[in-house]
């Protein structure tokens, strides 16, 4: 007896971040729904966080509700979810393969598997670059990943508690934190740690003036993204909050006592960060023949397919041209959600023997949440110009953001239903996880 399934036509994406998990929800509804195609998304973990909010979870203020599980999203939208990292690919057969799923002791839980497609699109997102420089990867801990943010929460925690409770406190030395890069992630997140110290204090555990925070970046302004004025009211901002801010200091080794920049000075540290750059993937170098640039990224064009025609690249990992502009889309949320609603409308259109969709992107500004303290950034618009905004109303357009990719993947009445729970959670549960 033949399968159905087989004479569907099969859309396979690689990577479950904003942008796959937008449009494997999107092509599900639209296409898998009625039948129309099998779509399947395949990613390394089981559970989605929007990843401008893991600095969050790194330092435990993030509710857990705000996971998304791939299966239940996927039995919800009619589309599959396959649990695995991919390792290959092969462009004549058109198959995609994926590693063995081990547990914490190295045990085999799901066998390598093999993929077939008619459309691929790969949406991996970005790793840390470390420009190779010595003692970067075995000292510094990151937030690439949801798993990676779950790390560092846990040896935030271990380490406040190991230097703090049960000590004497008048002799004990501050817990260090040094984070190279000030771009938005290192901001948010010294900003984030900041006010979780405060909280500790509140549990009992220790002052707060007893948690140095340092940022080490190398060029002379924070947050290139956002206009001079914008960068130095954060930078003043940060100071006053008491982050140490080394501006213009190029790293050029890390040890497991601390960091050291080019003009020899070494800032100890007791927990390391890397947010000073990001990257595609290693693996996808070389794979299998597709054109990729100096950071490994793949090269797509205006319609974001790659060199092959049956392959597609969205988000951090594809290298777009920014039309009217030098160099190439930056890797944005926004930009990410863009691509997703394009490439949405080109798979259904290539399906009926249509004709691709271009992507077009539209810078709507930057924005920086300092957390509980502020919120900073641009917004630009065909009729308002570049408007810099502050304060409660910035707070409420970077919430909107993430309530964007909410409505993408939940629809509005769940989002709606979800930040009505979460208001009351948050009225009962502790303000930080310490587990």
């Amino acid at each position: 007896m033949t399968d159905k399934s087989i004479e569907k036509h099969k859309i396979v994406i690689v990577g479950g971040g904003a942008a796959g998990l937008e449009l494997a929800t999107s092509l599900g509804c639209k296409l898998g729904k009625k039948g129309l195609a099998e779509i399947t998304l395949i990613d390394a973990a089981s559970t989605h966080i929007w990843k401008p909010l893991l600095h969050e979870v790194a330092a435990g203020t993030l509710d857990e509700s705000e996971q998304v599980e791939y299966l239940a999203q996927g039995y919800r939208n009619n589309f599959r979810f396959r649990l695995g990292k991919m390792e290959g690919l092969n462009r004549v057969k058109k198959e995609v393969y994926v590693s063995p799923t081990l547990n914490d002791s190295g045990e085999e839980l799901i066998p390598g598997r093999t993929f077939r497609y008619d459309t691929l699109v790969m949406s991996i997102g970005s790793v840390s670059n470390t420009f190779n420089i010595k003692g970067v990867a075995e000292h510094c801990l990151f937030l690439d990943t949801t798993s990676q943010a779950f790390k560092f929460q846990k040896q935030l925690f271990e380490s406040y508690m190991k230097s703090y409770v049960g000590k004497d406190t008048a002799n004990v030395k501050p817990l260090s934190i040094a984070i190279v890069g000030a771009g938005a992630t290192g901001v948010e997140l010294s900003a984030q740690l900041h006010e979780v110290t405060n909280v500790l204090a509140m549990y009992g555990l220790k002052e707060p003036s007893n948690v140095k925070l340092t940022i080490i970046e190398a060029a002379t302004q924070l947050l290139p993204a956002l206009p001079t004025k914008l960068a130095n009211a954060t930078h003043q901002q940060l100071l006053n909050l008491g982050v140490d801010l080394k501006m213009g200091r190029r790293v050029i080794e890390v040890t497991k006592e601390g960091i050291t920049t080019h003009d020899g000075e070494m800032i100890a540290a007791d927990i390391k960060v890397w947010a000073a750059g990001i990257k595609a993937p290693d693996w996808l170098k070389n794979l299998d023949g597709l054109e990729t640039n100096h950071i490994n990224q793949l090269v797509v064009d205006e319609t974001l397919k790659t060199s092959d025609d049956a392959i597609f690249a969205m988000g951090d990992c594809a290298a777009c041209h920014w039309q009217g502009h030098e160099g190439n889309v930056p890797p944005r949320a926004q930009a990410a959600h863009q691509q997703a609603s394009t490439l949405c409308k080109s798979i259904i259109n290539r399906l009926k023997g249509g004709s691709l969709v271009k992507y077009v992107y539209h810078d709507y500004g930057s924005l920086v949440s300092l957390g509980k303290y502020t919120t900073v950034g641009n917004l630009m618009g065909n009729l308002m110009g570049t408007v810099s905004i502050g304060g409660f109303i910035a707070k409420v357009v970077y919430l909107s953001l993430y309530k964007m990719h909410q409505v993408a993947i939940h629809g509005y009445f769940r989002t709606a239903m979800l930040t009505l729970s979460n208001a009351f959670r948050r009225s009962v549960y502790a303000k930080i996880k310490m587990h």
